[in-house]
């Protein structure tokens, strides 16, 4: 199974939640992961591209292959920090 997500990760749950706020009331998604997200593909607007199951470490795999699609997950904790992820599809 494979999936295509976009994420932005933050050190701290207290970044996690404010940018999920910030999220819930209309901002953009791809945004906010050029302006604070941690990892390389923030600057992709946390474009992960198409990846399969147990590709990423367990939690975040987990989040993936059973959230629901296109609503923001999280934040999830993993060794990186904390993770928004928007789930654009599954198959």
């Amino acid at each position: 199974m494979k999936a295509a997500a976009l994420h932005i990760l933050v050190k701290t749950r207290a970044e996690a939640d404010a940018l999920k706020q910030k999220l819930a009331k209309g901002a953009s998604f791809a945004e906010l992961a050029r302006r604070h997200s941690l990892c390389p593909s923030g600057k992709r607007g946390g474009d992960l591209g198409e990846f399969k199951r147990g590709q990423m470490v367990p939690p975040f795999d987990k989040a993936v292959f059973h959230g629901e699609l296109l609503a923001v997950l999280g934040p999830i904790k993993t060794q990186f920090g904390y993770h928004l992820i928007k789930v654009l599809y599954r198959g």
